[in-house]
């Protein structure tokens, strides 16, 4: 089977009225920013919103995210990758699915499996079929209605950091060619998935990222003939 067939099993949930959204992209993409006014503007427009984090999301997936990004010492690939698919699974089937049953509800991920298709995947250099194999079993063949990908380059991720002056987790730390891996990563996830992986260039002044951001957030609700009453 190839990827392109695998990834043909992945659907967005199905609850007419509500949204799955995520927020993907490198370091200093500015997924923060614009997932606080993508929020804010879905309720204004009557949605009720929810803002979760991978890992986290649950305490099962609050302990995995402090036990990997906290970690002083190197985490084999394999074992990342399961260690995000069991906080990924977990917070699917105790949060998402129950609350996007409620209608006109969005929820929004900071991450989701685009992340690790980029991270592992292509960083850690595991291979996109893995990752999808991985993700075969319910709840992890669901994927969001859409994602946007917030795309900068690597040298902009860099100076964004130095700005920041914020301490550096697992991650962060590692090197150039480790985070021009993750953007050659998140193209070819951006490829494998063209209609629900959206590129938005990152680069843009905040408001300009969130113009691109709300105009394809309306296209979605007006497709799906389910506005709110206001």
């Amino acid at each position: 089977m190839t990827i392109e067939e695998i990834a043909k099993k992945f659907r967005p949930p199905a609850f007419p009225g509500s949204y799955f959204l995520s927020f993907e992209g490198i370091e200093g993409a500015g997924k923060s920013t614009q997932i606080l006014k993508a929020r804010d503007y879905l309720e204004e427009k009557g949605f009720r919103v929810l803002v979760l984090r991978e890992p986290g999301g649950t305490s099962f997936g609050e302990k995995l995210r402090q036990a990997i990004l906290n970690s002083q010492s190197p985490i084999h690939p394999v074992a990342e990758l399961h260690l995000f698919a069991s906080s990924r699974a977990q917070l699917l089937s105790e949060v998402t699915l129950k609350e996007l049953g409620i209608p006109n509800t969005v929820i929004i991920y900071d991450r989701y499996l685009d992340s690790t298709l980029a991270y592992q995947g292509s960083a850690r250099s595991l291979g996109f079929e893995a990752i999808l194999q991985s993700h075969t079993s319910f709840p992890l063949t669901l994927v969001p209605h859409l994602t946007f990908y917030l795309k900068i380059p690597v040298n902009l991720s860099h100076d964004r950091q130095k700005m920041r002056n914020a301490p550096k987790d697992y991650f962060e730390k590692q090197g150039q060619d480790f985070y021009q891996a993750l953007v050659d990563g998140y193209e070819k996830a951006s490829a494998l998935f063209p209609e629900r992986i959206l590129q938005v260039n990152g680069a843009q002044d905040v408001e300009d990222v969130f113009l691109d951001i709300k105009n394809h957030l309306d296209q979605l609700i007006l497709e799906n003939n389910s506005r709110p009453e206001n």
